[in-house]
This record gives structure tokens, sequence and C-alpha cells, in this order.
């Protein structure tokens, strides 16, 4: 005994400190999350501290998730990331049933904070986001959503990307901006009643920086932050989204300001005015802790402009590229559409005597894979689900990549192939596995304004111009299909 107390009094405090983290790392690899009770969800075993970082590739998030999940064999992921559990769903059957399911509730993470401050339709919770997103959908209808007055502007903004097209006479140019302000200015029209022109310095910065923002949160270090926000709070990309979020919402605020001025609660010219008159009646009656506040209006508004602009822009980019790519396919969908539409303005009741046209828009939206990590849920209660055991709290992603992926869904998931949606007879079929506007409560309340949109202006560009990849990869070139005949 008292040869080990020389050999323990001899040692340093450095190797004592180094012992001891040893036996604690020891302890945590085999005793932490390992419950003999209650079968866990697999996923790869998270160290001290890092949890699961060490297993990521920050840069592609969804391809790393869908690899890991591939070497598991399972259709849902348990990761330990910063602070947090989170949970992987990873076939369409369990991410349509943990989406209808009341026990999963939408979970609020740090980085999406910055956007909207717990307000809005998207990322609020509780009895405010139920009023919120009531009302907006309520009110999107009303203002033409889904319908023939909502159309009408579609066709009308589909004039003026034509002109920014024809500029370029047939040079390559990108076609993000223009089409992001299309995209845009549709949703424009329907909050505020009114479009913007595409030279307004106003209109471009508010469109440019809901781009942006959504590119810095994707960034390697805006996930750091979101992960461990204690340790990377001062990290450049968090500081600029941070300020280009107050930026927009200040000009959100300026531009309902103007609309304040001239209400009319008698004669509503869109969503902000319907939100406007509604605010006023409630105060009139002396209801003043009401959800319609400025600050609700401005997060709905916010999330419109973020979630409207940059999917369905997107989508349609991948659209005219895939045209593009693909000239055999635009060749098809050409034919369909001067057999059945002719030279009259493309509608959308022609969708259905437009199969082939149909199949390309739905496998773009698929192949496209826009949106491969949708938004958070959380777990309000522990929950049982295929066998495993989540506990409350748990933030539960669905990872859609695995979806649009999965070779049990999908004939040739990994190539760009309309005839997943068609049958042997050449006509359209729905396919459930498609989920791109979500699904649930927390599904996207602009989904059929988006449908419409994706459609009328996928359909309207194929026949006026004939595209083709220039020597950029991110540059189109726009060519009249008349003047291809005349040459």
């Amino acid at each position: 005994l008292a040869v080990m107390e020389n050999l323990f009094l001899q040692l340093n405090s450095t190797t004592i400190l180094l012992g001891t983290v040893g036996i604690l790392l020891l302890l945590y690899v085999f005793l932490t999350n390992f419950d003999h009770k209650r079968k866990e969800p697999p996923g790869p075993r998270p160290l001290p501290l890092f949890g699961n970082l060490l297993h990521l590739n920050l840069k592609s998030f969804h391809m790393t998730l869908y690899e890991i999940k591939r070497k598991k064999h399972t259709p849902i992921l348990i990761l330990n990331i910063g602070r947090r559990r989170q949970s992987q769903c990873t076939n369409y059957k369990n991410i349509d049933y943990t989406c209808l399911r009341p026990a999963w509730e939408l979970g609020r993470i740090k980085i999406v904070t910055i956007f909207s401050l717990g307000n809005g339709i998207v990322f609020g919770n509780g009895e405010s986001w139920k009023e919120m997103r009531r009302f907006a959908l309520t009110n999107l209808r009303d203002f033409g959503m889904g319908k023939k007055a909502a159309e009408d502007k579609i066709i009308e903004e589909i004039q003026y990307l034509f002109e920014v097209f024809d500029r370029h006479q047939g040079q390559p140019f990108n076609t993000g901006q223009s089409m992001n302000y299309a995209v845009s200015n549709i949703i424009c029209s329907i909050v505020y009643g009114s479009r913007f022109e595409y030279s307004d310095e106003e209109f471009r910065l508010m469109v440019d920086r809901v781009n942006y923002n959504i590119r810095l949160a994707g960034s390697p270090s805006a996930k750091l932050f979101d992960m461990y926000p204690w340790l990377f709070q001062w990290t450049s990309n968090r500081k600029r989204l941070t300020r280009n979020v107050t930026e927009n919402r200040n000009q959100i605020k300026r531009l309902i300001g103007r609309l304040q001025e001239t209400l009319n609660v008698h004669m509503c010219r869109g969503f902000v005015d319907s939100f406007l008159a509604h605010k006023q009646k409630l105060e009139d009656l002396k209801i003043t802790d009401s959800h319609y506040n400025m600050e609700n209006l401005v997060s709905t508004v916010s999330n419109l402009f973020a979630a409207g602009t940059n999917t369905s822009g997107t989508t349609l980019r991948w659209g005219l590229l895939l045209m593009a790519k693909y000239p055999h396919i635009q060749d098809q969908v050409q034919e369909e559409l001067s057999r059945v539409v002719g030279n009259r303005q493309v509608r959308a009741k022609d969708r259905m005597n437009l199969p082939f046209a149909d199949a390309v828009i739905h496998e773009t939206q698929r192949f496209a894979n826009v949106l491969p990590v949708t938004i958070a849920h959380k777990t309000s209660t522990d929950v049982t689900f295929q066998g495993y055991f989540i506990k409350k709290g748990t933030t539960v992603f669905p990872l859609m990549t695995s979806v649009l992926w999965d070779e049990s869904e999908w004939e040739t998931p990994r190539t760009f192939n309309p005839a997943h949606f068609l049958d042997k007879d050449g006509k359209f079929f729905k396919r459930d596995a498609l989920m791109p506007f979500g699904a649930g409560r927390r599904a996207c309340p602009g989904e059929s304004l988006a449908r419409m949109g994706i459609k009328e202006d996928d359909l309207d560009l194929t026949p006026a111009v004939g595209l083709t990849l220039a020597p950029s990869p991110h540059e189109l070139c726009a060519v009249s299909r008349e003047e291809n005949k005349v040459n």
C-alpha cells in the first residue's frame, strides 16, 4: 500500500487529469445512450461534446445522412448534434406518418429563430401559429391562390419574364435572378396587392437578400452555429445573416406602413390589407391581446417570400436546365403543347390534356431535390415508432433525399425520367412518394399557388423558347423557336 501511495504522489497533476478524462471517456462510450429496456433508433456512436459532428460533411449534410441511412439499412436514424438529439425519417411512409401525427410538433431550432423570432406561419408554435396559419390559408384563397385570379397574375408576370429573356438576344445569361424576380412578384401581387418593376431597387434588394440568406443558412458555419450557438455565435456568416434578416424585416415594415396609410378596410388590396383590417377590427372591440400584431404580420409576410421565392424559383431554374440538357424531352413537350394548345395561351385547365408535360414537371420536382432536408419537427411526448423509442424533445428531420432516391419507389431514382409519372398507356398518374410541399399540418400553405406557378411558367416557357446549354453550366441561351425555324 505504501508503494502505491508513493507512486501516486510521484504522478503530476497533468497525468492525473488525463487519466481521469480517459476513464470518463470509457464510461461515456460504454454507458451512455445504452438502454436495455427501450430500443432506440440506430445511428453512429456519438463522441463526448462533439456528438456525431465528425460523422457529418457540413457542405453536403443531406448526402451524409443518406449514406449513413444506406449503411444502417434503417427507416429512421438517431444522431447527437450539439446538445440536441435528432432523428431522421428516411422513407416516405414514415415521413407522411410523422407529419400527420399530433405528437410530432415543430422544433424551435436556434438557426431558424434568426429568420422569424418564433412568429409567423413557418417557425411559430402553439395558438399563435394555429391562428396565423388559419388566417393565411383563408385569405390567400380569397385573393386568388389556386384560382383564376392567381392564374391571371402568373400569366401577366410571364410576359415580363419573356421581355427579360428577349433582351439577351440569344446570348448566354444566368436565369436565376430573373426567375426569382418573377416568382417574387407573383407573391407580391397577392400579399401587397401589386407587383414591382424588375428595375425597382428596393424590390431587387429584398429578393436578392432573401435568396442570399437561404444560401447563408445552409453554409457550414451556420450549421455549426445551430449545433453550438454558444461557441459559433460570432461567425461572419451568422452576423451577416442576422443583419440581412433585420434589414428585410425593416423593409417589410416600411412597405406595410405605406399600405396602412392608404388602408380601406372595405376594399382590401391583398393579404396585408386583410390582416390590418382584421387587426383594426379587434382593436375597435378593445381586444388588445390577440395574435394579430405587427410582429406576426412581418414574420408571416417574410415566411411567404422566403419559402415561396427560393423554392419555386429554384425549381423553375432546374426545369429550364433539364430541358436544355435533354432536348429530346423538350421536343416531346413542345409537340404535345402544339397539338393540344396550339398558339393560344396555356391555362391551368389544360393540364388534364398534357400528361407528358405534367410528368416532366413532377419529375423535375423529384429529380431537383430542392429541399433535401425539410423543416424540423419536435416530439412533444415520448414516442414509440417502428419499434423504436424516441424521447420527448427529440428534433425530427424528414430526409427527402432518401425518399426521392428510394429504389423501392422509383425505377431509376438517379436519372431524370418522366416515365416515373406515366402509366403503360402514357397517362399521367400521381406518386405518393413525391411530397415537394410537405405533409400534415405543417405542409406549405402556398402549395396551390406554387403548383400553378411552376406548371404555367414551365409550360409557357417551353413553346416560346428553345433552350440550349451555353459554355458555362450556369447559363442558358433563350432562342425563339420561330427564329430557329427561319434559320
